[in-house]
């Protein structure tokens, strides 16, 4: 094999992979809003005041749409929703993040898709690479976190072969 055609692809994954910032991740992935946040944020409208009840269950009361079927027999709901504050989640680590910064809780199991994400291989931005503004899709754009896997689609049929040309016979 010919290094000359694979060196571009090499210099191109030498540069992302050191593309660490010292100004900190809304500075380096500037979000937009989460989209399922609408309407029900601060979730502390509704927590404050409420008792903590950590127990595994089907929920009956509220959030009753929410149907846990991300690692479901692993988790439950305050493995990432924090307890004390629910404005934030709360990494493994136990730290908290706000909404804007998920894409921290997220990799902490998809740390391989949480790479791809800020190198801009995984995902979509909005804007330029270079100079200019742009903004990140957080992984809730696109999948939804209670249960993230993509349904079936059905793919499209093949283009028609155009008629009436010398080769299409």
């Amino acid at each position: 094999m010919r290094v000359e055609i694979y060196f571009p692809i090499i210099c191109f994954l030498l540069a992302i992979s050191g593309t660490s910032s010292a100004k900190g991740p809304s500075a380096d992935f500037p979000v937009e809003r989460p989209p399922l946040s609408e309407g029900i944020y601060p979730c502390s409208n509704c927590h404050s005041g409420m008792e903590t009840n950590a127990t595994r269950r089907v929920l009956k009361d509220e959030h009753t749409n929410i149907e846990l079927k991300h690692a479901a027999g692993q988790r439950w709901c305050l493995d990432c929703h924090d307890a004390a504050n629910r404005d934030k989640f709360r990494l493994a680590n136990g730290d908290h993040v706000d909404f804007m910064h998920s894409y921290e809780l997220c990799g902490q199991c998809h740390g391989n898709i949480y790479r791809d994400w800020k190198a801009g291989v995984h995902g979509k931005r909005i804007g330029y690479f270079e100079g200019g503004t742009r903004t990140y899709l957080l992984c809730v754009n696109c999948h939804n976190p209670h249960d993230p896997a993509f349904k079936p689609i059905k793919p499209m049929p093949p283009p028609a072969k155009p008629l009436g040309n010398k080769h299409g016979k």
